[in-house]
C-alpha cells in the first residue's frame, strides 16, 4: 500500500470520511475486476465467503456447452470439447490459487465427498495410528464426515476434538492425521498453516487442511507448507455458482501411495478398458470417482477467467485493508449499539471476513439484507461478512456500516418478520 492508500485509509477509519474511500477506490489496482460481475445495482454484496456472485462470462459459457457442445455434439463432445479432461483443466486453474502445481489439483464431486476420500486415504497411509485430531470448532459437515468415516471403520479409529489453542498438546505419537479448516467460517481466524503442518509431521501425523474458507481470500501455499492433503469448494470465493464442484490437492510424494476408498471407474488407470478389477490411475486422477458434472464444472472454469492476471498479493492487501475498515468503523458506530468484533485478530491471523456478534443477530442480519446489505447469521448469535476484494469496493464497507448502524440505533431490526428463521441462515 503506498504512503497515500495509507493515509487515505487512516482518514477513512479514523472519523466521517467516505470521501476517503472513494479515492481508494479510484486508485485500487483491483477495481476494474469488479466489472466481471454481475452485481446487482444498488446491492452491497459482503457474503461471498457463502456464495459467489455471477462472473459475466458464465451465461455465454452454458450456453455455449448447452447448445452446442450437448445440442450439437452430444456424445462426441466428450472428445470433441474435451469434457473427458475438464476436471484436470479446471484442478490446474486453480492450483495456483493455493500454491499448487497444475498437475497436483482435481475437479471433481463435492467438499465432503473429498474429504472423506483423502481422510480414508491419510488413515490407511498411518496404519499403526488410530487418531484424528481437530478443532471442536471446525466446520460441522467435515467432523460429521470424520465422525461417519470412524463408524464406517468399525470404531477402531477416534475423532479427538480439542480448542485452537490446545492443538499442538493434541498431537502425539497416535495422531494419523490433523485434520484442520484454514479460515474459521464463523470467526474468520486463519491458522499457520505452516507451523501446524510441522507440528504434524514432528509427530509422525499427516496434515489435511479445509480450503473453502481461503482459495481466493487469501494467500495459500500448500507446497510451501509441506501440506500432506487439501479440498476446497467452487462456491464461495471462487465463484463458481451453487453447488458447484470442489476441488481435491495430494502432495506429489504421496500421490502413488493414496488409495481412494471411492474407487470408481474415472480414477481408474484405464477406463474405457472395462477391466473388472481395479487399477488406480497415476497421479491425482486416481481421485475421480465416478462422471463429472459437466455443466457445474463449465461454470466453475469460467468463472475462473476473472482471476486472470490478479496477483494474490495485491488481494490480500486489499483484503486486509477492507476488514480494518470495517473494524474501526464497525467498533466506532455499532459496538455501543451492542454489535462487536466477535474475535479481535492481528492481521496475519485474519481472513477475509469479519464476524460482528450481537443477542439479536439473525434479526438484526435480516434487516440489513432488507436494505440491501447481504450478508449471512452463524448461530447463536454471529454476523459475518466477507470481504472479496475482486468485486467490493471501500464504499461498499463505509456504506455497510452506516447502514448497520442505522438499523441498530433505530430500532429497526425489532420486527416479527426479521425474527421468522428461514431454512437457509
Amino acid at each position: 500500500m503506498t504512503g497515500l492508500e495509507s493515509a487515505l485509509l487512516d482518514a477513512a477509519r479514523a472519523a466521517d470520511h467516505r470521501d476517503a474511500c472513494a479515492r481508494l477506490d479510484a486508485g485500487d489496482r483491483l477495481a476494474s475486476c469488479r466489472d466481471r460481475f454481475a452485481l446487482p445495482e444498488g446491492l452491497i454484496y459482503l457474503d461471498g465467503n457463502s456464495l459467489g456472485p455471477l462472473p459475466r462470462g458464465v451465461p455465454e459459457r452454458l450456453h455455449r456447452v448447452v447448445h452446442d457442445e450437448w445440442g450439437d455434439g452430444l456424445v462426441r463432445s466428450w472428445n470433441a470439447a474435451g469434457w473427458i479432461d475438464l476436471p484436470a483443466r479446471v484442478g490446474a486453474r486453480i492450483a495456483p490459487l493455493i500454491g499448487a502445481q497444475p498437475g497436483d489439483v482435481l475437479v471433481a464431486d463435492s467438499t465432503s465427498i473429498n474429504l472423506f476420500k483423502v481422510l480414508a486415504a491419510a488413515l490407511r497411509l498411518r496404519p499403526d495410528r488410530h487418531a484424528i485430531v481437530t478443532e471442536r470448532g471446525n466446520f460441522p459437515s467435515d467432523l460429521y464426515v470424520a465422525q461417519g468415516l470412524v463408524a464406517h471403520l468399525g470404531g477402531h479409529h477416534v475423532l479427538r476434538m480439542v480448542d485452537g489453542d490446545a492443538l499442538a498438546d493434541a498431537i502425539d505419537e497416535d495422531v494419523a492425521v490433523v485434520m484442520l479448516t484454514h479460515v474459521d467460517y464463523r470467526t474468520g481466524r486463519m491458522h499457520d498453516m505452516a507451523a501446524v503442518t510441522a507440528a504434524a509431521h514432528g509427530a509422525g501425523a499427516l496434515a489435511l487442511w479445509d480450503l473453502a474458507h481461503s482459495a481466493g481470500a487469501v494467500p495459500v501455499d500448500v507446497t510451501a507448507s509441506g501440506a500432506d492433503m487439501a479440498i476446497g469448494c467452487g462456491y464461495k470465493y471462487l465463484n463458481g455458482g451453487p453447488g458447484a464442484p470442489a476441488f481435491v490437492y495430494v502432495a506429489p510424494a504421496l500421490q502413488a501411495l493414496t488409495v481412494s476408498p471411492l474407487t470408481g471407474w474415472l480414477g481408474h488407470a484405464a477406463p474405457f478398458a472395462f477391466d473388472p478389477a481395479f487399477h488406480p490411475a497415476d497421479g491425482i486422477r486416481r481421485m475421480q470417482c465416478g462422471t463429472p458434472a459437466i455443466l457445474a464444472l463449465a461454470a466453475l472454469d469460467a468463472a475462473l477467467d476473472a482471476w486472470e492476471g490478479v496477483a494474490m498479493a495485491d488481494v490480500r492487501a486489499k483484503s486486509l485493508a477492507l476488514s480494518e475498515l470495517f473494524i474501526a468503523r464497525a467498533t466506532a458506530d455499532c459496538a455501543p449499539l451492542g454489535a462487536t468484533v466477535a474475535l479481535p485478530l492481528p492481521p496475519e491471523r485474519r481472513g477475509s471476513q469479519v464476524s460482528l456478534r450481537h443477542p439479536q443477530g439473525y434479526a438484526v442480519m435480516q434487516a440489513l439484507i432488507a436494505r440491501g446489505v447481504v450478508g449471512d447469521f452463524r448461530t447463536p448469535d454471529l454476523m459475518r461478512f466477507g470481504f472479496a476484494p475482486l468485486y467490493t469496493r471501500y464504499v461498499d464497507v463505509w456504506d455497510a456500516v452506516a447502514m448497520l448502524h442505522d438499523v441498530l440505533a433505530s430500532g429497526a431490526w425489532d420486527r416479527p418478520e426479521f425474527r421468522e428463521r428461514a431454512a437457509v441462515t
